[in-house]
């Protein structure tokens, strides 16, 4: 039952180090193609009055959803490799087929 406990901590420590790593390159990737695509930086207050409502909805649908995604990939892969690594399977509410 300890080694039980033991892989999901660790499945949940991996998880975790890799969402917030992944966060951090999709924030970084997310701003440099609002920049290119816009031709200026994404707002850094979009409650401002100062930005237009389409400008601070559109970046907030962007960061939200490109950041949502980045992070159930990221977790998946982590998760996958921590797998097949003959760790734990089955962790925190996940099974995967280890073949």
């Amino acid at each position: 039952m300890a080694k039980k406990r033991n892989g999901e901590f660790a499945a949940q420590v991996v998880g975790s180090v890799t969402a917030l790593a992944a966060a951090f390159v999709a924030r970084k990737a997310l701003t440099f193609a609002w920049t290119q695509a816009t031709g200026k930086a994404p707002p850094t207050e979009p409650e401002s009055p100062d930005v237009s409502l389409s400008e601070a909805l559109g970046w907030a649908v962007v960061t939200g959803v490109g950041m949502e995604v980045t992070r159930v990939l990221a977790v998946r892969a982590a998760y996958r490799r921590f797998f097949d690594a003959g760790h734990q399977s089955g962790v925190v509410g996940i099974d995967v087929d280890v073949d």
